[in-house]
């Protein structure tokens, strides 16, 4: 289960880079789950108020114009990123293996950057709507995801 867990959180990190991590960060600050020493950092207040904020920017950002594509290089890199961090914070603090769960976490990033693009791509064409609205669904999705998956440890 927990490597399950892993894996989505690694795959919500591929929707929205940042917002797994501020969920995860969340959860280890308010103690629903615990994670050792160097991975326990994320719980502190300074990295709370720092993916948090990151996260509403990145929220923000991406209903622009000019917000280049999730798949291009360095979008793809920080969900991989983001997702092996989250997933091996998941993982240790559900008593797993830190490497599988980081390397299952940045797994996940890739396919949810390529599946979330995919989606919302085709679900603007298929109900015809303004991507905004798709993007803001995918955002509900992404903080409620990112929530439960932090919370089941």
């Amino acid at each position: 289960m927990a490597l399950l867990l892993a894996f989505s959180i690694g795959f919500f990190a591929g929707l929205r880079s940042l917002t797994a991590p501020a969920a995860v960060a969340w959860a280890v600050y308010l103690g629903w789950f615990k994670v050792d020493y160097p991975l326990a950092y994320i719980g502190r207040f300074a990295s709370v108020a720092v993916f948090s904020v990151l996260a509403a920017v990145e929220v923000i950002a991406d209903k622009l114009p000019e917000t280049p594509n999730r798949t291009a290089p360095l979008g793809l890199s920080a969900r991989m990123a983001m997702g092996g961090l989250t997933g091996a914070c998941t993982a240790a603090g559900a008593g797993s293996a830190v490497i599988l769960g980081a390397a299952l976490g940045a797994v996940g990033g890739v396919a949810g950057c390529f599946l979330g693009y995919e989606a919302r791509a085709r679900l603007v064409r298929a109900f015809g709507a303004r991507d905004i609205y798709i993007a803001v669904l995918e955002d509900i999705l992404t903080i409620g995801g990112s929530l439960w998956v932090a919370s089941r440890l």
